[in-house]
């Protein structure tokens, strides 16, 4: 690993505990210039690790609880008429910061949903007619509660696309979680000092565009999503969106382990939070999209690509 990013990970290692993987993941979503998307029962850490990477990055933050009334404009902002100035000024919503967090996005309405959707896709926010350009680097992490809990509205497939990785956190080991209740004392928001500088970040994303991927590796990538249009056991092939992504994803997990090239072990690093939300099964359930894409995933020699 990167020798500036193993402060990053240990500091978040002392927060969210025995989850190093997904810790790894989130960091390569965040170079990767993508957004995360959290799938968990709550209290499993989601907001932690969102206002850990936060502090650990320098990064202004701002957390979104998503509820059925919530309105675009409570989100993106509004214009709001000054008498003194005889003229409407905008006055930015909580989507303005270098980090958000979409806390429960799958209980908003689809109109909020897709609002905030579109602002990630864009980088930017119209409100009557003005462009508004959202801070940089920006960075949103979604969490979504199981859909077969009350009052969810979930995202459908299209929007999903917009998410560059999906992670799950789980429940902790017996040790990790015996750590955490023997702590000597509970914070709510994680103390962590700045890591690495909100511009370097932004410097470490562009070098990340930059990381070599052979015609062997993007072959492999290739044959990956095209089983997956070719085999009728995926009922959601994987889109050009999806062999970008998975490229991009392959990229930065190469440049967070210090090396200039991507190598097949890579791809297949990322491979299924990069595929298993757009594999979606037609039963939604996510052990079922897990299956599929490890399936597609051994289904391809990386030798033979």
């Amino acid at each position: 690993m990167r020798a500036e990013f193993q402060p990053v990970v240990n500091a978040l290692s002392q927060h969210i505990i025995g989850k190093q993987q997904q810790i790894k993941l989130a960091l390569t979503c965040l170079l990767a210039n993508g957004h995360l998307l959290i799938e968990d029962l709550p209290g499993m850490g989601k907001t932690t690790l969102s206002h850990s990477l936060a502090r650990a990055f320098g990064m202004d933050f701002s957390r979104i609880q998503f509820t059925s009334d919530l309105l675009p404009s409570d989100m993106l902002g509004v214009n709001i008429y000054n008498t003194q100035q005889n003229a409407f000024q905008f006055r930015p919503g909580p989507v303005f910061s270098q980090l958000v967090l979409a806390d429960e996005i799958n209980r908003a309405s689809p109109k909020t949903q897709s609002a905030l959707l579109e602002a990630m896709e864009e980088q930017q926010v119209s409100i009557d007619g003005v462009t508004h350009p959202l801070p940089q680097p920006f960075f949103v992490i979604g969490t979504q509660n199981p859909s077969h809990q009350a009052g969810t509205y979930p995202l459908p497939e299209s929007q999903l696309d917009r998410f560059l990785m999906r992670i799950s956190l789980g429940y902790p080991s017996w040790e990790a979680e015996k750590a955490m209740l023997e702590a000597s004392s509970i914070r709510r928001n994680p103390d962590i000092e700045t890591c690495v500088e909100t511009q370097s970040l932004v410097t470490m994303q562009d070098a990340v565009n930059k990381v070599h991927c052979s015609d062997a590796v993007i072959n492999y990538i290739l044959k990956l999503v095209a089983l997956s249009r070719d085999d009728i056991g995926y009922p959601n092939p994987l889109s050009p969106r999806a062999s970008k992504a998975l490229m991009q994803a392959s990229k930065a997990w190469a440049y967070l382990h210090d090396r200039p090239y991507v190598v097949p072990e890579d791809v297949q690093a990322v491979f299924v939070s990069v595929a298993e939300h757009r594999l979606r099964s037609q039963q939604d359930e996510r052990n079922q999209d897990s299956i599929l894409s490890r399936r597609l995933l051994e289904s391809v020699d990386p030798l033979a690509a």
